[in-house]
């Protein structure tokens, strides 16, 4: 894979409910380096859309690879990639596609997704969507440790319900280069040593993981939603994962 050392793309998503916005204060820490960061809102999470509710995983993975072209990402010049929680399924999605566009995928709070892989299988055929929960309805690996009322409060009132087709579409994976893409884990509602040991013994929520050829761990102890409760803290683990090399 082609890398560079001038100062790469770094194009942020966030997980399940969020979009762009989610990023802001992150951002606002990224931009006093001058990095070149974009915050992207994925296909069926932008509140104006009156067909959000019918995108698939196809369609957001399409959706970064345009973003990717429109911002001059190229494989001499791939982009650091920054997935939050639910993003890695169409995350994992483009670099199966083209991993040659991609410099450094960064976790956070999240991982690689296996093959077959379906966010909620269960998820009943007649719901199109599914909004925000209620915050006491969330499992322990979704922690609200450090956030405010008052973003709390943010977080519900911008919400967008997740697409049904989104989660129950089996993520297709074909193409094993993608595990050759340097990967940075940042880790925040499951300290590093207990998920590399999750991985090591298998478990589903983390096995791809284990065989990916570049990694490196960053902790940053907080809840699942570090982009509110640290933003300062999850801009430097970005920095230092974008300045890599390998």
């Amino acid at each position: 894979m082609t890398t560079t050392t001038s100062s790469p793309t770094i194009v942020l998503i966030a997980g399940h409910w969020l979009g762009a916005w989610a990023w802001d204060d992150v951002l606002d820490h990224l931009t006093t380096d001058h990095a070149r960061a974009v915050a992207m809102t994925l296909p069926g999470l932008d509140g104006d859309d009156p067909e959000r509710a019918t995108k698939t995983l196809d369609d957001q993975a399409t959706a970064i690879l345009d973003l990717f072209a429109r911002l001059g990402v190229s494989q001499d010049q791939p982009a650091i990639i920054v997935a939050h929680s639910g993003a890695n399924f169409p995350v994992s999605l483009v670099l199966d596609r083209h991993p040659e566009l991609v410099r450094r995928v960064v976790w956070v709070d999240s991982g690689p997704v296996a093959p077959g892989s379906v966010f909620a299988a269960d998820l009943p055929e007649g719901m199109t969507e599914l909004p925000l929960p209620p915050f006491d309805a969330f499992p322990p690996q979704a922690s609200l440790e450090g956030l405010s009322a008052e973003a709390l409060e943010r977080f519900r009132a911008r919400a967008v319900p997740e697409p049904g087709p989104v989660l129950r579409q089996p993520l297709e994976l074909t193409n094993d280069a993608r595990r050759a893409v340097p990967t940075t884990l940042v880790c925040c509602s499951i300290p590093s040593a207990q998920m590399l040991e999750l991985a090591r013994s298998g478990h589903p929520m983390f096995a791809e993981v284990a065989s990916l050829e570049h990694l490196d761990v960053i902790d940053l102890p907080t809840g699942h939603w570090p982009m509110w409760s640290r933003p300062g803290d999850l801009a430097q683990a970005i920095r230092v994962a974008a300045s890599r090399t390998d």
